[in-house]
């Protein structure tokens, strides 16, 4: 992509893939439109035999076609299951027990190409999107690895998608999370309350609002909870502390116990941390 402008200077910032390139000497385009002439006459000339794609913009035939080998594409889940733009995100949103990622040889239709490999890995039932991210970011890459030399030696598989869906496999789709998905419905289970937080952690990450005995509103980011499913006879929605060391909302089948949030303004913390800084006391609940 383009460089952007970050930080409070707003000055032009070279991603981390970028930089490494520059180190070795590699060939960079940056194109604001993929169909720019001057684009696609720099992209012919490497005469590339094949193309790899990873996390980036959906591209135009006129690209992907170009090369003699095709070009191949790595996702962040076990396709068919979650095509789209946040795949990791809701396999931890919607509980699911595994993932992986994909290669694939793109045509027409996003994330609908033949399987070349596939890669499963496990999800703990407190792992964050960051951390599924992390697991499938060096997965992911040896399976590129095998993807290039299986092509390059001609042995690699080509499955259609439509055979693990006739293997009982189901398609789901990952579009892309906006805003009002991260809100917190407090209405919901201990559980999809959980997997909400931990799928949006630690981006765009899961928000709510602290409101006061007095019916003050303070915005919060919830990065990480524990749950626990219990009985109880607190009033849902209601805030449960010492206003020392722990801080958990009351659902409708036990309590959300966050240890990791952020303060509108503030740097995110531990819940000690917060509750040193924050008296939240009595009759505080969540909206």
């Amino acid at each position: 992509m383009p460089d952007k402008p970050a930080g409070r200077g707003q000055q032009l910032q070279q991603s981390a893939v970028k930089k490494y390139a520059i180190e070795k000497g590699l060939t960079i385009l940056q194109p604001e439109k993929l169909k720019a002439e001057d684009f696609l006459t720099e992209l012919k000339a490497l005469n590339a035999d094949l193309q790899i794609v990873v996390a980036f913009r959906m591209l135009p035939e006129i690209v992907w076609s170009m090369p003699r080998l095709g070009t191949f594409n790595l996702h962040g889940s076990l396709l068919p299951r979650y095509r789209g733009a946040a795949p990791i995100n809701w396999a931890v949103i919607n509980g699911d027990k595994e993932t992986g990622v994909s290669t694939f040889f793109l045509q027409h239709q996003i994330d609908t190409g033949k399987i070349i490999y596939r890669e499963k890995i496990t999800i703990g039932e407190n792992d964050s999107a960051g951390e599924v991210h992390d697991q499938l970011m060096h997965i992911g890459a040896q399976l590129v690895l095998k993807t290039v030399q299986s092509i390059e030696k001609g042995t690699y598989p080509q499955t259609n998608q439509s055979e693990y869906i006739a293997n009982g496999e189901v398609e789901m789709h990952a579009p892309k999370i906006f805003k009002e998905d991260c809100k917190i419905d407090w209405s919901k289970s201990a559980a999809e309350i959980h997997n909400l937080i931990r799928g949006l952690s630690p981006y765009p990450a899961a928000f709510t609002e602290f409101v006061s005995a007095d019916n003050k509103s303070y915005s919060v980011k919830i990065f990480k909870t524990e749950k626990e499913v219990v009985s109880h006879n607190e009033p849902l929605c209601s805030i449960i502390t010492d206003e020392k060391s722990y801080l958990k909302v009351a659902v409708k089948d036990g309590f959300i116990n966050v240890t990791d949030l952020q303060l509108a303004g503030k740097k995110r913390m531990s819940v000690p941390e917060f509750l040193r800084g924050f008296q939240v006391g009595k009759a505080w609940s969540v909206n």
